[in-house]
């Protein structure tokens, strides 16, 4: 076998410049160093040194014990680490090292497996999967046997066979499989012997998992391991390997699980020259598969030569800490149990602090509620920061799980604190910018088969980072669609769709945009909007048009991502630092994160279709790897969980939210398919693998196989103290990774039955040198300058001491010549309620043309001039509503009754009604059926009014939704009347009477009628020619009214709509719409927006909020002038 490839992962690491120097070890790590050789456990708390322990050892090793640098092998965990390792050796060797002599678990395991492979398989790699790709494909290999009926699983397990939860249940029950050096056929009979049919399936399902691997050459993580182990084990290998590897040293043995313990065994066992450096109680990676009875049980598991246990070594001086954190820690951890180790590490839990490490803080603090605890983490790291010189960087908070994480995040940034959340605390496909993406793309896939997109995921793409619309944009693109689509080619005016309906439309037919954008540039705001808008659907059309041609995902993305300016805000952002700078650093990690993920795809030569690769990506359940794993950005405070801390420190540290029932989180957390149940007993895990595998291990490593592999069994579920044990062993690595002050804060609710403090912090209190005394509530202001700015208004408006309102407000003068770019707040003229009312460069309408007015606007001017101007002229109005739609329907119908002078036939018009009325798109079926009802009844008042209209005879229709635009002179100015007339009649003696029905449920009073605008300005339209064109005459008014069809005429005439006549002009006196008119010209040309409160205008108003006659919209200003009032301002010369 020695032909076959060695493995090409060992590149020449040359020496430094200069060779480090020797450290200073202390008795405890020079007896590790100076150990004889044979099996050896170091018990290493935080602190303590084990890096640099190891690091002399693996020296010794090399220059006084004679080995080459090759015959070291350093295993451990992390890259991170594994790269550390090796720098700190390199430095301290005074040769070249051809040897990467520290390495990962995985990445040794890879080597091992690659280098015994069968050479024919060798020219094409073994691709090994990531977890987030295994995870995909066990979800992909249930959903295929489900469809295929290929596995029987149990039937209670139906509900659960298609979720995402129910793979990865399975992923775990088949990684603790081999984990234990178990193979499937060992499932089926551990489920058999135990009456669990799910494993049985479980089994069958695990058989079909990895020969679809084999087929595709993919290997995950725990194959890989498993794999390592047989060949370890392997008498023929054997030998050759432990010659190769003389001196094996292990870094955080606490977190091996059976499998890597029986790899170390083959590698390093009966006595071999082995030394494994850990903390069993920092064993909090118990999810993840790994076993603290490795670390606790080893000087039994791994023998000396004479067969006595394996000696045990403690490093006895914490260089992190001093004596305060550490007698917190030594508190909590003293509560672990360590089973057979408590009579050999007696010395390793008594550690003292080095000298040079007093001075260190334990502060322990309660609240009175989750928002005040934040506000007080935001304040105490902005005063270490401020005060006491602690960088950003040099400070974390840490917290037990990621649902805490959301809330501290906001308080922090709105305390102007910079925070770095760690990266892939959740899956890539929930980042925002991924989400993004993959959304966009869906949309381009659903738009390349033809079928109509979600409306609501249009929008998202339109007001997300790709289309860059606001709400309020998308409203007003909306709005002008509406328009619009109002009118037909013919110019004949139409019941519009929906918003809803637009906005797909939009996404299949981008042109449908081309007559709002002007090229000129030269179209206002509203031009502006339908420019992005028009480029983000034609950049998801092309994007469409790439994915039916079958262009790769990678070339997709990259079509969405350049297509716009998101990448160029991203850059800007993150050049110009600040608070967004993190933020753009986080979005642009995980967009490469994704299109490295592409390019995976179509390197490992399985060339995935888009469709493919998103739904791949949505399945996603583990977190892929970003570059914000890989290095930090900028400075800023560390947020993350207490598993993730493991391995870090920092000056100041925040342990947050230590609750009863939170931490400990003592609950029994079984799962469906009970993986932590299984076990094994009898022999360990050897070369010798499971017989229904012999013919696949002969084709890929050379040799057959015998079986005597270890028997599956069932362990009892864990006990309540080994829950609590496991929770204690995390809340001693997260108060253990503070170097100067540690701060351990909960909530202590005044209610017996709200959040309580956890045990935990009562055993850190014992230690604690500053303690809450009570709960504390939220804090006055933050250690900013914007709190300070705004307790300094707050004293000059309202402190009670004159002398203080002086002296607040002369702090502010101070504040606001400083120059400081945040201090510009302190400045009274920035502030809003002070500013003195300004007035537009650009007239709201053009000086040189006439006032254009319709009869509603006129009514809206007269009513109340601000919410007019809110919702015509600044586009405030809310989204067009189904009510609109209702109405439109309704005068559409009444119009081609005129038009075509039939008979108004009720049964027909409700025929028509039920032909669109699917179309106004009602929130809920029982709305649409209750305003369908409404529509019939109204639409039979207008059939019985029209009828009776037609056999008076009094007067004959001319005309139905008439247009009409006239210019005359009101006062020294002119005015455009524009509008439609429902329906123009004409009486016996030649008057024209207009008609305009309504279809709202509230009629005017018979005052209000007398002087109602919008009749008011028909009239007048008629009088200065409106109708002349159809009449072929000038024609005098003869009166206008209402016609309300959703208002009975009376109890005893329901069937009749509600006639509201107003009378024709006197030639006598003048008409009040003139009036009328010239006021809201008046108001219009002065700018004049005054709030005009009555029962009418404020009804259903959507201002309220910010309407200066109601309380709730005056509140600000009122307060801020008051204030001004009560203390004046200073100036900025009487501040010098």
């Amino acid at each position: 076998m020695t032909d076959r490839p060695r493995t090409p992962v060992y590149v020449p690491v040359p020496p430094p410049a200069e060779r480090a120097p020797a450290p200073a070890l202390d008795p405890h790590q020079q007896a590790v160093v100076d150990h004889p050789g044979g099996p050896l456990l170091v018990l290493a708390g935080p602190g303590t040194g084990k890096t640099t322990t190891l690091v002399e050892t693996v020296v010794d090793r090399i220059e006084r014990h004679g080995l080459a640098p090759e015959q070291v092998l350093v295993l451990t965990f992390s890259r991170k680490a594994a790269e550390e390792l090796r720098h700190r050796v390199a430095a301290r060797l005074d040769r070249t090292v051809a040897a990467p002599l520290a390495t990962t678990f995985h990445s040794f395991c890879y080597g091992l497996v690659r280098e015994f492979q069968d050479p024919k398989s060798y020219s094409e790699p073994l691709q090994l999967l990531s977890a987030s790709e295994s995870d995909t494909r066990i979800r992909e290999l249930v959903l295929g046997g489900l469809d295929d009926r290929t596995i029987s699983w149990p039937t209670r397990l139906a509900p659960a066979l298609r979720t995402r939860g129910f793979s990865a249940e399975l992923e775990q029950l088949m990684a603790r499989t081999r984990a234990l050096g178990l193979d499937p056929v060992d499932l089926a009979a551990a489920g058999a012997a135990a009456g669990r049919t799910d494993w049985q399936a479980a089994a069958h399902f695990f058989e079909e998992y990895l020969d679809v691997l084999d087929a595709q050459n993919f290997i995950d993580y725990a194959e890989l391991v498993h794999r390592a182990g047989i060949i370890v084990a392997d008498p023929e290998h054997q030998p050759a390997l432990r010659d190769r590897f003389r001196f094996v040293i292990v870094d955080e043995f606490q977190d091996t699980d059976p499998a890597q313990v029986a790899l170390l065994r083959g590698l390093a066992g009966d006595g071999g020259d082995l030394v494994v450096v850990g903390d069993p109680d920092q064993a909090i990676y118990a999810f993840r598969g790994a076993d603290v009875t490795g670390i606790l049980g080893f000087p039994e598991q791994f023998p000396t030569r004479n067969g006595t246990p394996a000696p045990v070594a403690s490093l006895r001086s914490t260089r992190r800490f001093g004596p305060q954190i550490l007698a917190a820690s030594r508190e909590v951890a003293g509560r672990i149990p360590l089973g057979p180790l408590a009579v050999r590490a007696r010395g390793f839990r008594e550690p003292e602090p080095a000298a040079e490490t007093d001075g260190d803080e334990v502060w322990v603090r309660t609240f009175s509620d989750p928002a005040s605890e934040a506000d007080h983490i935001a304040l105490m790291l902005r005063r270490a920061h401020l005060e006491e010189g602690v960088d950003w960087d040099a400070m974390a908070v840490l917290v037990r799980s990621g649902t805490a994480m959301p809330r501290l995040q906001r308080a922090l940034a709105a305390a102007g604190v910079p925070v770095e959340v760690a990266g892939a605390e959740v899956p890539l496909r929930t980042e925002p910018a991924v989400g993004a993406l993959l959304g966009a793309t869906q949309l381009a896939l659903t738009l390349a088969e033809g079928a109509a997109p979600d409306p609501d995921e249009v929008e998202r793409f339109l007001t997300g980072p790709l289309g860059d619309l606001d709400g309020a944009e998308l409203r007003v693109l909306c709005q002008r669609l509406r328009r619009l689509d109002g009118v037909d080619e013919a110019g004949e005016r139409r019941v519009p769709r929906g918003s809803a309906e637009l906005l797909v439309a939009l996404a299949r037919e981008p042109l449908l945009l081309a007559p709002l954008v002007d090229p000129s540039g030269r179209g206002g705001r509203p031009g502006e909007i339908a420019r992005r808008a028009h480029r983000a659907v034609s950049l998801l059309a092309e994007a469409a048009r790439q994915v039916s041609e079958q262009v790769s995902p990678e070339h997709v993305l990259w079509t969405l991502w350049k297509g716009t300016g998101w990448e160029r805000r991203l850059v800007a952002a993150v050049d110009a630092g600040g608070d967004d700078a993190l933020s753009a650093h986080r979005d642009l990690d995980t967009v490469v994160a994704l299109f490295a993920l592409a390019s995976r795809a179509e390197e490992s030569q399985r060339r995935q279709r888009v469709a493919a690769f998103v739904e791949e990506v949505a399945r996603h359940e583990i977190p892929a790897d970003t570059l914000a794993e890989r290095g930090r950005r900028g400075s800023a405070v560390r947020l993350l969980t207490a598993h993730r801390s493991k391995g870090l420190e920092w000056d100041l540290v925040v342990v947050a939210g230590v609750q009863e029932g939170t931490w400990p989180d003592a609950r029994h957390r079984g799962t469906l398919l009970a993986a932590e149940r299984l076990a094994a007993t009898g022999a360990a895990p050897s070369y010798e693998a499971a017989a229904p595998y012999a013919a696949t291990y002969d084709a890929t490593y050379g040799a057959t196989p015998s079986y005597a592999a270890p028997r599956a069994d069932v362990r009892a579920a864990p006990t309540t103290a080994e829950l609590i044990a496991d929770e204690r062993r995390l809340f001693y690595v997260a108060a253990t990774r503070a170097r100067r002050r540690l701060i351990v804060t909960a909530v202590e609710s005044a209610d017996p039955d709200g959040d309580q403090p956890s045990p935990f912090l009562a055993d850190v209190a014992r230690y604690a040198t500053h303690r809450s005394m009570r709960p504390e509530r939220r804090p006055r202001r933050g250690m900013s300058l914007r709190g300070v700015i705004a307790e300094l208004r707050e004293l000059a408006t309202y402190a009670p001491d004159e002398a203080v309102r002086e002296a607040a407000a002369l702090r502010l003068a101070r504040l606001s010549t400083s120059g400081v770019e945040a201090a510009v707040a302190a400045d009274p003229d920035q502030w809003w309620g002070l500013r003195e009312v300004s007035m537009s460069t650009e007239p709201v309408r053009p000086v040189d043309e006439p006032v254009a007015l319709s009869g509603s606007a006129l009514d809206g001017v007269v009513s109340c001039p601000l919410s007019w101007f809110l919702t015509h002229e600044a586009k405030g109005e809310t989204a067009s509503s189904s009510a609109q739609g209702f109405g439109l329907l309704v005068h559409a119908l009444a119009a081609d009754v005129v038009r075509s002078g039939a008979a108004a036939d009720p049964a027909g018009l409700d025929a028509s009604l039920d032909a669109v009325w699917d179309r106004l798109g009602y929130a809920a079926p029982w709305i649409a059926q209750r305003e369908r009802e409404e529509a019939r009844v109204a639409i039979g008042r207008f059939a019985t009014w029209h009828a009776e209209q037609e056999a008076a005879g009094v007067r004959r229709p001319l005309a139905a939704e008439h247009e009409f635009s006239v210019t005359f002179g009101v006062g020294d100015d002119e005015v455009t009347l524009r509008g439609s007339m429902d329906r123009v009649e004409v009486d016996a003696a030649g008057l024209v009477h207009v008609v305009d029905f309504k279809t709202g449920k509230r009629a005017p009073t018979g005052g209000e009628i007398a002087e109602h605008a919008q009749l008011g300005v028909y009239q007048v339209a008629v009088e200065q020619g409106a109708v002349e064109q159809i009449l072929r005459r000038r024609a005098r008014s003869g009166g206008a009214e209402l016609v309300q069809l959703r208002v009975a005429d009376s109890a005893k005439r329901a069937d009749r709509p509600k006639v509201q006549p107003q009378d024709r002009p006197d030639e006598e006196e003048p008409f009040f719409a003139y009036g009328a008119l010239s006021d809201a010209v008046r108001t219009i040309r002065t700018e004049q927006w005054v709030a005009t409160p009555s029962p009418k205008a404020c009804q259903f108003c959507s201002f309220a909020r910010v309407c200066p006659a109601k309380a709730e919209g005056a509140s600000v200003l009122d307060m801020v002038a008051q204030g001004v009032r009560a203390c004046g301002v200073v100036s900025e010369g009487e501040a010098s």
